[in-house]
């Protein structure tokens, strides 16, 4: 193998992917040290069987490492007998994919924000399989067959654990909004 050359391919074809595999991450082990260690240990696994597999489908491919790397991660903390995976305060800012593009006033950006704090907060409640689901489909735009490819799982599947997840961060939304209230 030329590492020259696999490294130039492997650099074209997976640096788009890159960001929205850490958002995978991030979200999938809920902690930003967590997250860059699943990334950085599936960039490795996938720059090794680069050139071998060649994937028609890189984000697809790229994601589905990363979300087995964040699973074997979960299943390393919780054989360490470490305390699962806790919850590191995601800051909400501007950059955050779940946002949105900036507003234009500061008054529609302060709602934009308070929106996209109470779905974050919904999202982080969701069992993982759904919270999964639904960020590939509603915020990286991943289409069925996509998540079907990355999860491992038949397309009914993906289908069913969109629509549960969909009805699940409704009712915690309004659970939300009626403390709040």
């Amino acid at each position: 193998m030329s590492a020259s050359i696999s490294l130039s391919d492997f650099e074209l074809v997976l640096r788009t992917h890159l960001s929205v595999a850490h958002h995978l991450a991030r979200w999938l082990t809920r902690t930003q040290a967590d997250a860059e260690d699943a990334l950085q240990d599936a960039v490795l696994r996938a720059f090794q069987s680069f050139d071998r597999l060649r994937p028609t489908s890189p984000r697809a491919w790229l994601l589905r490492i990363v979300r087995n790397c964040c699973y074997d991660l979960r299943k390393k903390h919780e054989h360490d007998g470490e305390a699962t995976l806790e919850e590191e305060a995601l800051p909400p800012d501007a950059t955050s994919p779940v946002l949105g593009t900036p507003a234009v006033n500061p008054e529609t950006r302060l709602l934009r924000m308070a929106d996209g704090r109470a779905l974050e907060s919904a999202l982080r409640d969701l069992a993982p399989e759904f919270r999964e689901a639904f960020l590939l489909r509603e915020i990286e735009g991943l289409a069925y067959k996509e998540i079907a490819e990355v999860s491992g799982v038949p397309i009914g599947t993906v289908m069913s654990r969109l629509s549960r997840a969909r009805a699940q961060l409704r009712v915690l939304i309004v659970a939300g909004e009626k403390e709040t209230a």
